[in-house]
Parts: structure tokens; C-alpha cells; sequence
């Protein structure tokens, strides 16, 4: 259930990873790489409050698929 500030809706991290389809682990890690950016508001409490516009650019990156790098693929060699 969002929470209403300033007539804006936030969301909490459980539900925001609901939302994405992610577990709490794989945002928290996200967050920690720097491939998902930090939230930029926080209730009294120190927990995380995400807008959906942030919400809207996690589900973006949890769909995002492109190219491997050559050098950091596995080549597997079977004998």
C-alpha cells in the first residue's frame, strides 16, 4: 500500500521488489553494484521510500537484455 506525501505516492522496498518481480537480496545487491540507483527519500524510520518514476526504471532494468561481452563469457570445451 503506497504512502501519500505531499500528494506524491512512495512505496516500500517489499513491495517495490513485488512490483519488479525481484527478491529484497537482488535489489539490495543492485544498489550496492550501482546498477540500480540509490532512493532518494526515506521515512523516519531509515527505510527506503521509492516513487514511481524509480519504479518504473527498476522494471526497465529487470527487462533490459543485451549483449554479453566477449570477454566475460564462459566457453565451456567438452573432450
Amino acid at each position: 500500500m503506497p504512502i501519500k506525501i505531499n500528494g506524491k505516492n512512495y512505496y516500500r522496498t517489499a513491495e517495490v521488489c513485488q512490483m519488479a518481480g525481484i527478491s529484497r537480496a537482488t535489489l539490495f545487491r543492485w544498489l550496492k553494484e550501482g546498477i540500480f540507483s540509490e532512493s532518494e527519500h526515506r521515512d523516519r524510520r531509515g527505510w527506503r521510500l521509492f516513487t514511481e518514476d524509480s519504479i518504473a526504471e527498476l522494471k526497465a532494468e529487470v527487462n533490459y537484455v543485451g549483449d554479453v561481452p566477449l570477454d566475460t563469457r564462459i566457453i565451456l570445451c567438452y573432450t
